[in-house]
């Protein structure tokens, strides 16, 4: 009987893989690796950012903290595959129509996997498509000088650009910080506003808070 089940594992495996080597299928089997790729990366960098910002500034039980952790992972696994799903296969589908492949097709299937799968307003969304703009802001602005649209800057801007960014979200968070994201709100509060109070050495150098009633 094992050695039957081994037979049949080998064949199945053998059938697979001469699927996975046909060119007709290729597109809608690398729709199908991008979901596997999505889930997978979503998972790997949401976990243990969950994990440590959990542990860092949340309250509750063991079990509440890493229930929020497995759904925060779940939520962001889940989404980056929905997206990646969506993107290629789109992608796929406008190129087989029209023969070609053409830079609107990206902007466009991206346009549509972003408002079916990261329009809803919640925190883990929030959190990507902020890492995203950041990103893209970059982005356009080089490509702004590469195409010549903005002269090239005769020294580097990056000093000028970390002053006013690091100037502005100070100005926000003191004066105006339910503007903030609510992480980078708990961020804040941690390094600027809980440094401004202790009550005996345990608290300020060992922990950032009392826990007991003294």
């Amino acid at each position: 009987m094992a050695a039957d089940g081994r037979k049949a594992l080998r064949a199945l495996l053998r059938a697979a893989n001469a699927l996975l080597q046909q060119r007709r299928y290729r597109a809608a089997l690398a729709v199908l690796k991008g979901f596997r790729n999505g889930a997978v990366y979503g998972a790997k960098i949401r976990a243990p950012h969950a994990l440590v910002m959990t542990f860092l500034f949340k309250s509750g039980s063991l079990r509440e903290k890493l229930k929020s952790i497995a759904q925060a992972t779940y939520t962001h696994s889940r989404n980056l595959a929905y997206f990646v799903f969506t993107y290629k296969g789109l992608m796929a589908l406008q190129s087989r129509l029209q023969g070609k492949k053409i830079p609107f097709h990206s902007f466009f299937a991206a346009c549509i996997g972003g408002w079916l799968v990261f329009g809803e307003n919640n925190p883990i969304n929030s959190q990507i498509i902020m890492y995203l703009l950041s990103r893209v802001l970059f982005g356009l602005s080089r490509l702004a000088v590469e195409k010549g649209y903005v002269p090239q800057p005769k020294q580097d801007p990056f000093p000028l650009v970390a002053a006013l960014i690091w100037g502005m979200v100070l100005w926000l968070f003191e004066y105006h910080r339910q503007t903030l994201q609510p992480s980078l709100q708990s961020s804040m509060t941690y390094l600027y506003d809980d440094s401004n109070v202790w009550h005996d050495i345990s608290d300020f150098l060992i922990y950032n808070k009392r826990t007991d009633s003294k």
